[in-house]
């Protein structure tokens, strides 16, 4: 529905704007606060952790930075065309996924956003929330006890949700302090544990030629690059405050530097593993690995404190860009949701969902194969978006994108009855290829796992198989002309084949006109 502009300059507003479109005035980010909101969710422990993986694969801390930056390079290129959406439509990802999946097909990405954003939001409390209580115990004595733990849990839990309800702007102002704030803590992290650091960590493998080499090393590389492709769904929700006229060159950019900066926490984690496996080895053990009661273990005591301090504002900068996404997503799904209200509704059943998965269902490992999986199911529809940007020349109507969030029918993205069959059958058919090719040891192996020697090749399989998918269907079954825009099709056909007009609702359409950018 049509809101009234209802600009926000203050953090002590809330904001108002749900996935409608952001007006023109209203558009007042940069793309450094894009960067500082993608580069803020992902400088934390949670980030850490997965830069551990490559010595938990066995692999010398040379070879694994060589995965780490691998993954990293190759995620964020991957991901930073997604920043795209968000000035071009003035609403989040998964809104903007109608003009290719359809007006009803965009669920695909709301439902994905949303899964995605409770999993990463519950590791995030987690992680965050042991460390604080950890470090308490080592730095002063405090007991550990469920009921600390669960204090932790619910402090940290209702913080995150206060800033997410107020929105954009507090976020923007919580990460810019968090950018700077962990960044040195990790710094200071180099000095803490220079003494016990050896670069020449040699890892479990004597050579290359071992046959679990390159499993090890595609497994970690591909670890690494998942973490980008977390953030896919989420990009829309922060650069919609971009506006149109940006280069598009500066919005992917931001978003392929924010990941890039990533190094700082991958290598802080790398770096720590390397010191846990030579003086803490059963923390690290692959049946039941501890990260972070590892680095606590092996921590100065002078860096407890800074420890708590990266648990803290990390896991805050991380809580708030997934759940902020959660109540967007929540709310394009069920129009009548406002985002407070739905921000409010995810955010207390997330918090519900942390207290049941630590202490009735031991849910943790279960939640980071969960997020694992549903990453492998977001790659392939990030395929379909990015080629869809591309074969549209970035043009895209506005209005028509918004039909379902005033209860109408028609436009240019109704397709078939609101489904765009090409696109929905490329991403079912490449998200449930990927996960037969899932390989995850004592968690999730899929029918086909095992078929690249050991090595976990769903991501790279579903990527492939959905950009050769679109193209072809595209090609033999071109959608129609007026989808294309002015400019026409890039790299693919189009057909003579009308659209229906938009109809129904409680008002007429908004004249809200189509965005070349």
């Amino acid at each position: 529905m049509r809101k009234r502009s209802t600009v926000t300059t203050s953090i002590t507003e809330i904001e108002t704007y749900g996935v409608e479109r952001i007006p023109d005035e209203d558009r007042s980010a940069r793309p450094l606060d894009l960067f500082r909101l993608a580069f803020g969710g992902a400088n934390t422990f949670a980030t850490c952790v997965l830069g551990a993986f490559p010595v938990l694969f066995g692999l010398s801390f040379v070879q694994g930075l060589a995965a780490t930056v691998l993954g990293l390079v190759a995620g964020a290129a991957l991901l930073a065309p997604m920043a795209l959406f968000g000035p071009a439509n003035g609403t989040n990802n998964a809104v903007s996924s109608s003009a290719h999946l359809g007006v009803h097909g965009r669920i695909v990405g709301s439902f994905l956003s949303l899964l995605t954003a409770v999993a990463f939001f519950s590791i995030s409390v987690w992680s965050s929330g042991d460390a604080l209580v950890g470090g308490a115990h080592r730095l002063a004595g405090v007991p550990e006890s469920g009921v600390l733990y669960g204090l932790a849990y619910a402090l940290f839990g209702g913080l995150v949700l206060v800033v997410c309800l107020y929105g954009f702007r507090f976020m923007l102002l919580v990460n810019k302090v968090a950018v700077v704030a962990a960044s040195a803590l990790f710094v200071l992290g180099a000095f803490a544990f220079a003494g016990d650091f050896d670069p020449g960590y040699a890892g479990s493998f004597a050579s290359t030629a071992d046959p679990l080499f390159w499993p090890s090393f595609i497994g970690a590389a591909l670890i690494v690059l998942s973490n980008p492709v977390s953030f896919g769904a989420f990009l829309g929700d922060w650069s919609r405050y971009i506006p149109a006229s940006t280069p598009r060159r500066r919005v992917m950019g931001a978003a392929f530097l924010a990941q890039l900066a990533t190094l700082l926490p991958f290598v802080f984690g790398l770096a720590t593993a390397s010191v846990i496996a030579e003086k803490g080895a059963r923390y690290l053990d692959p049946a039941a690995p501890n990260y972070v009661g590892g680095l606590l273990a092996v921590s100065p005591g002078w860096y407890f404190l800074p420890l708590c301090l990266i648990a803290l504002i990390g896991g805050l900068s991380t809580g708030t860009t997934a759940l902020y996404g959660t109540g967007l997503d929540f709310s394009s799904v069920f129009p009548r949701f406002s985002r407070v209200r739905a921000t409010l509704f995810i955010g207390v059943l997330s918090i519900a969902f942390i207290f049941a998965g630590r202490f009735a269902l031991n849910l943790t490992q279960s939640i980071s194969t969960f997020a694992t999986l549903i990453i492998t199911c977001t790659a392939p529809w990030m395929v379909v978006m990015i080629l869809g940007y591309v074969t549209r020349r970035g043009w895209y109507d506005a209005d028509a994108i918004q039909v379902f969030n005033r209860r109408q029918r028609g436009g240019r993205y109704w397709f078939t009855h609101g489904w765009n069959w090409r696109a929905m059958s490329v991403w079912l058919v490449s998200a449930a290829v990927g996960l037969l090719f899932t390989n995850l040891p004592g968690q999730f192996v899929g029918p086909l796992g095992d078929l690249a020697g050991g090595a976990d090749i769903s991501l790279p399989v579903g990527l492939v198989l959905a950009a050769v998918m679109y193209l072809a269907l595209l090609a033999v079954f071109p959608e129609p002309r007026a989808v294309y825009g002015p400019a026409g099709p890039r790299f693919a056909r189009a057909s003579a084949a009308g659209v229906p007009p938009i109809s129904g609702g409680p008002e007429e359409p908004a004249d809200v006109p189509a965005t070349a950018h």
